[in-house]
């Protein structure tokens, strides 16, 4: 009988990205920021609450059915996924939504050896260099 080792790759210098945008925008802001080098992202609907803001002559509200994306990035990926996404998915324009990042203290998920290894091999040549 073999006992089975397990154990945890905690990451520590991850951030989170959230939008929060008009429906049906999720699927663009999710492509540009793979594009920019995010893995993957988490989206899920949501029901604004607030101010309805009145566009135009008839007074049509804004849509209050919102996607909420949730994308967590390495520090280094960070300000570029974020720029990405906050253009594809036009948050220059009044009344599209909003986005936000946080620093993670900690972020677990399965990471795969090779790139563990790959982690300590850079680590360990920018050690030498100093």
């Amino acid at each position: 009988m073999s006992k089975e080792t397990r154990s945890i790759t905690v990451l520590t210098d991850v951030h989170l990205i959230t939008c929060v945008v008009q429906r049906g925008l999720a699927d663009t802001i999710t492509r540009a920021a793979k594009r920019a080098g995010a893995q993957g992202a988490t989206v899920f609907f949501a029901r604004g609450m607030g101010i309805k803001e009145r566009l135009g002559l008839l007074g049509v509200a804004i849509d209050a059915e919102k996607e909420v994306v949730h994308i967590v990035v390495s520090a280094e990926q960070a300000d570029r996924v974020f720029e990405a996404t906050y253009l594809a998915g036009k948050l220059d324009t009044p009344g599209m939504g909003i986005m936000y990042m946080t620093r993670l203290d900690k972020a677990a998920t399965f990471v795969p050896q090779q790139v563990i290894d790959n982690l300590d091999a850079a680590q360990q040549a920018q050690d030498n260099e100093a």
